[in-house]
């Protein structure tokens, strides 16, 4: 009787140990302050092909192409570029003048699309990005014993979701914007000049006023 008591004990030890190591196991392990993650920016593209003439787009391909960067909500961050076998300045340009209506410029190169542009058809992509996190949310932790002064697995998820659900344009997330200064330089000038130039107003004196009684 004994022996099959310590049997008991010992199976019931066993099993406790079994299910700490199991809790332990999903325990976070990210001891640092650095967030796993992370944005991810995905790339799609969408193209139309239109047909060219002499002098660019005839004026029913630049009505149809109007109709499709409505219908594609066309905005900014989109990419627009034009795969041309003809390379002709005009249908660049007959682009380019209805994407500017949008603000949007057309891209140099074009970026690798399914199919084969016909002779006499230029094909216009539009690449739009996405951002989003992969994993989010992460409540993969199913103990709050943390051995390892690690951060939860889901760390990160609310701020880098927010920014990525937020930011107009997701391939700043990749390389963000690199300007020249000129503007900022151009505009801060300007205005510490005007500062310098200007008289103070002290200059011609304190003006007489009467008084009534």
């Amino acid at each position: 009787m004994p022996k099959a008591i310590n049997r008991n004990l010992a199976a019931a030890i066993a099993v406790s140990l079994g299910l700490t190591l199991s809790a332990c196991g999903g325990m976070p392990t990210n001891a640092s302050l650095n967030s796993t993650k992370q944005p991810v920016v995905e790339r799609t593209s969408y193209t139309l092909d239109v047909r060219t003439g002499a002098g660019g787009l005839p004026v029913p391909e630049q009505q149809r192409l109007a109709g499709w960067f409505d219908a594609m909500g066309l905005r900014y961050g989109d990419r627009l570029s034009i795969d041309d076998p003809s390379m002709s300045g005009a249908t660049r340009d007959a682009v380019a003048q209805l994407a500017s209506r949008y603000g949007i410029l057309v891209s140099e190169g074009v970026p690798v699309t399914p199919g084969y542009v016909t002779p006499g058809t230029a094909r216009v992509v539009l690449t739009r990005s996405s951002a989003h996190v992969p994993g989010c949310p992460d409540w993969s932790a199913k103990s709050d014993m943390n051995y390892n002064n690690a951060t939860s697995p889901g760390y990160g998820c609310a701020v880098n979701g927010n920014m990525a659900a937020m930011i107009a344009n997701p391939e700043d997330l990749i390389r963000g914007q690199r300007g020249t200064g000129e503007t900022l330089v151009a505009t801060s000038n300007k205005a510490i000049s005007t500062h310098r130039e200007q008289e103070p107003t002290g200059k011609a004196g304190l003006k007489q006023s009467a008084t009534g009684e």
